[in-house]
Parts: structure tokens; sequence; C-alpha cells
């Protein structure tokens, strides 16, 4: 077993792979960039070397530094996560040539898998079926478009060397198809340094399911068994579980077998992950071979009690694998829900900024959390932008899924914008909890999800409101304890005024709808109440605050909600977790008149930190309503900002190649008048 290995990444699979390695007594060398500097991983490392500026094309990509990192500190190996170097077949092959040891699979694997349009060729000689497509060489968007059309839309372009949803694009119909293809081709050349691209029929209701295999170096191979990673945005996992629900035993061991064929069929060597599409009808087909781990890894390491990263290690020093294929058995239920700092309200684009606060739930032998980060550190643009992947197991999937919602309520992170509630109301969702589960259910659920649908708030506007009153009346009795005259009116927050009844009068605000709210404090013997009025109906409220919990009867009907709140200077939010979901309001306060904010004169402005990697117009250009105009990248992600009508182009402020800050004016933007 090796002595010292260097973890050729960062952040939370560099933490993640720290763990084991001190577990198993190997000492570890972190690496790090500019942004990185004084990061989690340098500092849990036992030694950590400095690679360059936070880009990471000058520093996590160069592969010349790492190996040199590796021998200057005398690392027998290096482990390289997922991401950046971990499928780069030159990568591996420099480091063969240097006797450092990789920890993953061959050369001759990686680049039989790097292309997704030669692994379908090796899959098709290996009889693993496949999705109908054109991967061949002629790479002409004449000749690719010609495939499309002949196959039907909707289809599906994607990078052949990509990965992580980069580089990818449905295309519905022949009229989007060259926007699409160029736009998949920049993504794809801007993640990968390779923009050759496939195109294959877009299945309209499939499910992703993915099989994890372990091979060693002495022709052993099992699989543990599958993952359902269907939720997706932008082609990227949100929450995957394992073991895949409506799963038979036969067909799990159908994908099982084709899984191990397809590992066998690239003499492959460690970890991998063979993932496939299945369809409603039980028929599934080979999509793309990860030759890594996993970022949902976790999942699997619950249901098994095996740990992936310990296999990796073992199998890359020689020794066999440390299970049979009877000896591995599924235990229970898990799920991952993946933590990013993004906007799912805004296109799910990314976010920036200090992680403030940050409380996650605690860990326990049912709740798991991976992260790479701590309390004050920065989500930067340069980046992935996941915080933490939060994983929770039970005996079974109902079980399961109600620890994950419970650690979800109870995740607390101040300073940037987080999908944890949009993760909320997905998990509680009635069709996610059904299982009514295909790769569109973001899209196809969209309304139950993001709570636009015409819904009810008669509990949860009054439970929102009597929050308020009963915190500020536990602020006033501790104001109250310090205070020269306690016994004071104006020491409290009943509303009390004189001769008249004790009101508070709030406005919450919902989806940006708001809602004018009467709290009237009342006292029957000794029984103190609320009445609450709002949008024409009141009712009588009893309320108190445990912790975070805020324990209430609306009408004798009791009930309880998770709350978090967060105080800012526009108004307080609370987030009130419910059975139904997470419903958040904002207590406006009231307009003083120093609100000096202007209406940008008709610009428009960028929705995230970035670069700006594109300007498709000129000052003075005349443009239609949904025109692109430019496209911004950040975090590996691109964003088109479009015209949002008839109008003409001013004045550009940025140009190719620029770092633009979120909220900054792109362009001065006139509509045309009707």
């Amino acid at each position: 077993m090796f002595t010292k290995i260097l973890i050729a990444n960062r952040g939370e699979i560099a933490c993640r792979v720290i763990k084991t390695a001190r577990r198993m007594g190997i000492l570890t060398v972190a690496v790090y960039s500019d942004a990185d500097a004084d990061s989690l991983h340098v500092n849990m490392a036992d030694e950590a070397i400095y690679l360059g500026p936070s880009p990471s094309r000058e520093s996590y990509l160069l592969s010349e530094k790492v190996i040199d990192a590796a021998k200057r500190t005398g690392a027998q190996a290096i482990h390289p996560g997922y991401g950046f170097l971990s499928e780069n077949a030159d990568f591996c092959r420099r480091c063969s040539d240097e006797n450092i040891v990789f920890i993953g699979p061959p050369v001759a694997a990686i680049e039989a898998m790097g292309s997704k349009s030669a692994a379908k060729n090796i899959m098709e000689k290996a009889n693993v079926p496949l999705v109908p497509g054109y991967h061949g060489d002629d790479q002409s968007e004449a000749v690719i478009k010609k495939a499309a059309d002949d196959m039907g839309y909707p289809v599906l372009l994607k990078a052949t060397a990509g990965g992580g949803g980069k580089g990818m694009r449905q295309v519905w119909s022949e009229a989007e198809f060259s926007e699409g293809f160029s736009a998949a081709k920049r993504e794809a050349m801007s993640s990968f340094g390779d923009d050759r691209m496939l195109v294959e029929k877009y299945l309209t209701q499939p499910r992703h399911v993915e099989i994890q295999v372990f091979c060693d170096n002495h022709e052993h191979a099992v699989y543990l068994f599958e993952r359902d990673c269907s939720v997706q945005r932008r082609h990227q996992k949100v929450i995957e579980e394992a073991p895949a629900f409506k799963m038979s035993e036969a067909l799990r061991k159908a994908m099982g077998e084709s899984a191990i064929k397809s590992a066998q069929a690239i003499g492959y060597q460690g970890a991998g992950t063979v993932e496939f599409l299945l369809d409603v009808d039980g028929s599934f087909y080979f999509m793309e071979m990860n030759t890594r781990l996993q970022v949902e890894h976790p999942v699997t390491e619950m249901i098994t009690g095996q740990d992936l990263v310990e296999w990796q290690l073992r199998v890359a020093a020689g020794e066999v694998l440390p299970k049979t294929q009877e000896q591995l058995v599924i235990n229970g239920h898990s799920f991952e829900a993946r933590i990013y700092a993004e906007d799912p309200n805004n296109d799910f684009l990314p976010a920036t900024g200090t992680l403030d606060f940050l409380q996650p739930p605690a860990e326990s032998a049912h709740v798991r959390v991976d992260t790479g980060v701590r309390q004050g550190d920065e989500v930067s643009v340069f980046y992935d932008p996941m915080i933490a992947k939060l994983i929770v197991w039970d005996e079974n999937r109902e079980k399961a899924l109600q620890r994950l919602t419970k650690a979800l309520s109870e995740y607390r992170i101040k300073g940037v914008t987080t999908n944890i509630d949009f993760l909320y109301n997905l998990a509680t969702s009635k069709p996610f909890i059904n299982e009514e589960i295909d790769t569109s259910f973001i899209e196809k659920y969209d309304s139950e999800i993001f709570h636009d649908n015409e819904q009810s708030l008669a509990d949860e506007l009054p439970m929102a409101a009597l929050y308020l009153v009963l915190s500020l009346a536990e602020q006033a009795k501790i104001k109250a304890a310090t205070t020269t005259d306690p016994f004071s009116p104006w020491n409290n927050t009943s509303a009390w005024r004189s001769n008249e009844a004790h009101n508070h009068q709030v406005v919450l605000a919902h989806n940006d709808i708001e809602y004018p709210v009467t709290v009237e404090q009342k006292r029957q013997g000794d029984r103190s109440y609320y009445l609450i009025s709002v949008s024409g109906r009141t009712v009588d409220c009893q309320g108190r605050i445990e912790g975070d919990t805020l324990h209430v009867s609306i009408d004798g009907y009791r009930s309880q909600a998770t709350i978090a709140h967060n105080i800012s200077s526009s108004g307080d939010q609370i987030s009130l977790y419910r059975q139904n979901g997470v419903f958040n309001f904002i207590n406006i306060k009231p307009d003083c008149g120093d609100n000096n904010a202007d209406d940008n004169h008709g610009g428009l402005l960028a929705p995230m930190n970035g670069t700006m990697v594109s300007v498709l117009v000129n000052a003075g250009d005349k443009v239609a309503k949904d025109q692109p105009l430019m496209i911004m990248e950040a975090m590996k992600m691109e964003h088109t900002i479009r015209a949002p009508e008839d109008g003409t182009i001013d004045t550009l402020f940025y140009a190719e190649g620029d770092m633009v800050d979120g909220g900054s004016e792109l362009l001065a933007f006139t509509p045309e008048e009707v």
C-alpha cells in the first residue's frame, strides 16, 4: 500500500479522499491555486503545493505542475478526484512515464471512453444496446444536422469529450439547431478544449440509471448496483438515490452484467460508472462511461457499507477487489442532494459570495455531509459552485426521504443564494414521493416545486405573521429584563396603544405578491390568543417558539413548522418548512423614502459574475425580441443575454474576454416606440 498520495483536485472531493487516506494511515499532499490558498482541503492535508493563479487552466489543469508536485513531495500515487485531470489520458500517460501510480483506469481505457463517439463504436461491437444517433468523424454542421433531421426532433447534441452536462443542448426543432450547435461547441471548447460533437435521439420520458462497476488487475469485476440520477437541471444531477426505485431484480442483473461487459470491453481497472437511459418499457441504452469516481458515489457507499475510495486505493496498489459479487448486498435506501450556490428562481444561475454563516445538519449514522468549505469561505467564480453534498440513509425509501427533508430544513447558509429551499420543495412534492420521475421531472412539475400554482396560503400566511409577533414578544422580554423600567408599555411589542386595540399591521410578500395582515392580540380569562386577518379571512391562532420550531394552533388545528429567519435591509425573510414544502415570505419594511434605486434607463444587467464570452451585436444595431445579444460564462456554464423586446442597441459596455460583476449594466438599450 502507498505511504503518501497526492490529490490533484480541490474542494469537497479532495477532502473526501483525505478522510479515507488518513483512516488508512496514508499521508496526503494537496495542491492549490491563489483562490484556494486557505481552503479546507489545504488545511486538512499533511502537505500542500502551490500551483498557480485561480483560473483552473492556470493551476489545476497544468499536468506538468501537478506531476512536479508529486515528485517533489515523494508521493507514490496521484488521486485525480473527478473533473480537472481525472479523465485526461495524456496526464495518465505522464504519470506512468514518471513511475507515479495513477489512481484510476489505464490510459487505453480513458482514451476509449474519452470520446463519446468512439465509446459508442466500442459498445456497439460488444453488443451493448445504444441510443440511435450519429457519432462519426465528419464534424461539419451540415452532416450532423442532416443526421438530426433524419432521426427527427427532439435530439440531443453532446460534446464527445464531455461530461457533467457541459457542451450539451436539447434541440426541439430544425429552426433551433444552428444556435444550439454553436453554443454546445463553444461550451465544449471552454470546458474540455475539444469541440467535437455527436447527436442522438432524445428520448422524451427516460430515466437516467447508472451502474457502479469496479475491476481489479486480476481479472475480477463486480457491479455495486445502481443509482437513479434522473432529477437534473441543465443536464446536471440534482438529487440521486440508490437503489433505483421500481427496479426488478431481473432488470438490475441485466443492467449490471451489461455494465461489466462494457468495462471488460476496454480492459478496465478501478472505479467506473456506466450510464444508461432506461425507457418506460424497461429497455435500456448505453449512454456513456465515466472513467473515474462519480460525485454521487456516497449513496452507493451508504447502501453497500463499502468505502469506494478505499477500494480505489487498494486496486491501484495491486490488491484484489475487497468483495465478490455474491458478497455484495443492498441494505436500505440512500439519497444525495447537491447543495449549490445558485438561484433556482433565476434559471439556476450560479451565485458567488462569502459564506457568512454555515450550519449543516448534525451528522449521524443516518446523515452525512461531504463538503470542502467552512464558514467564512468564498464561493468564487472560478470553480463549480457546489457547497456540499447532503447524504442520508434509512431502511427504505420513505424513511430515507423523511431524513432528507428534515436535514434540508435544518441546513442554514447565509451570504450566498442557495438551492436548499428548491431541494426541499422538490423532495416534498407528491410526484417525487410517488416516484413519477424521469429526466424532465423539474420542467414537468415546475409549478409544484416552485409553488407557482394557485395554492391557498390560508395556513402559511397566518403562521408567518404569528411567528413575527411571537419573535417580537421574545425580544420585548429580553429588553424588559435589562431596562430600568421593565413595566413601561414602550418596552413591549404587544402593539399597545392608548385606548386602542392591540393590533400589528404587517405586509408579507410571497412569490412577489404582497399580503397585508392584521394581527390583533386578545385575552379571554386565562387564555391569550391572536386574531389574524388576511385576504378576507380571520383565524384564531395560538403558538410558541421552541428553538427553530414553531408550534401553532389555527382554529383548533395543531401543526408545526421548522423556521429559518434571515434579517436583511429590505425586510426579514421567513421560511416555513412544512410537510408540503417550504414557504418563503418577506416581511416588507415600510418605505421611508430612502430607496434611490433607478430603473437602469433601459439597460440590461449581468445576471451573475462571469466572463463575457461573445458580443453578438454592435452599437446602433436594431434587434428583435429574444434575439441573442451577448453570451456570458461562469463556472463553465454559458448564459445568453437576449433582447427583452424590439429596440436599438445604444452603447456596449463590455467586450469579449472582459470580467463582469453581477448586476453591472451590460449595454444601453432603447425599446422600439409603438
